[in-house]
This record gives C-alpha cells, structure tokens and sequence, in this order.
C-alpha cells in the first residue's frame, strides 16, 4: 500500500512539472511572437520608405521632363507614371504602380495640388514604430502618428507646416483638406 501511494504522488508531481512546462513554453512563444511582429512592421516601413520615395522620384522625373514649350506639370493619375501622354513616344517613370506595405493594398492616398498629384500616402492609421532619424528628403515624417502622414511629396516637405500654420490633413478619400 505505501508503494502505491509513492506512484500516485509521483504522477502528480510529473503532471504539476508537465503544466509548469506548457505554461513556460507558452510565454515563450508569446514573446517569439511579439519579437516577429515588430521586425514585419520594421520591415513593412523600410520598404514603405522605399516605394515612397520611387513615387517621389517618378514624380519628380514627370514634373522636370516636360516637353519643349509646355508648362510644368504634375500628372492627373499615377497611370500616367506608368506612361506619360504628353510624348509620343514612351517616356515610363515606373515600371508599375507599387503596392503599400503596409495594408498591401495597390490603393494610396493621393496628394492633390489643383487637380494635380503632387504626392502619395499610405491609408494605414497604424502608429509608426520608426519616429526619428529620417534621411533629409523624410523629414516631415519626424514623430508623425501615422503611416498616413508620412507623405511622400515632389518636392519633398512639399507639405511641412510653417511656424503658426497647421499641418494639411487628408480626408477619407486621400485628398488634402
């Protein structure tokens, strides 16, 4: 009889030290998680930084690359990045319109001058985990609350307030208010 008992008391402990396992393995993966998710979204803004500043630079390219005799402009579509209709022949500032990394979506808002696209933005409303150290041309992008506000204009800052002015914001369609 005091055998048994030995077992029963034996089993329990196995069973307390099993629990104590999976809970510890548990926290874990918790943290294996945690870890995951920060270095996707780190990953997500350097490429948003990136795809950002191809629209900048495909922007820049149209508004500079004007044919004799016209005005400067910029374009009234991102299509028209993809083919500009003011040459004969094809003039592309890029190769296709990029997808946000942030929602994965090929929809962006658009920064809108006069009917004319000056910039773009994410439609993210999710806090960015970058929030300092920015390249020169990113600036505006210093503390910004959202992927949103980090818009990539031509020229760059194109947006940045001035002492006393509020910052532009945009409305549900990506239009500057």
């Amino acid at each position: 009889m005091g055998r048994g008992r030995t077992m029963v008391r034996q089993q329990g402990f196995a069973y307390l030290w099993l629990l104590l396992l999976v809970a510890l393995m548990g926290v874990g993966m918790t943290q294996v998680a945690t870890v995951y998710e920060t270095t996707l979204r780190q990953e997500q803004e350097k490429e948003l930084l990136f795809v950002g500043r191809q629209f900048r630079e495909a922007l820049r390219q149209y508004y500079e690359h004007t044919p004799a005799g016209q005005p400067q402009k910029y374009p009234a579509s991102l299509e028209e990045l993809l083919g500009d209709p003011r040459f004969v022949s094809a003039h592309r500032y890029l190769r296709r319109i990029y997808r946000d990394p942030v929602t994965g979506s090929a929809e962006w808002g658009l920064v809108v001058v006069a009917g004319r696209i000056v910039g773009v933005h994410s439609l993210s409303d999710q806090k960015p985990l970058k929030l300092k150290g920015f390249a020169a041309e990113d600036g505006a992008f210093q503390d910004a609350a959202h992927y949103s506000d980090w818009a990539f204009t031509y020229p760059p800052g194109l947006l940045i307030k001035s002492e006393g002015q509020a910052a532009p914001e945009f409305d549900s369609s990506g239009m500057v208010k």
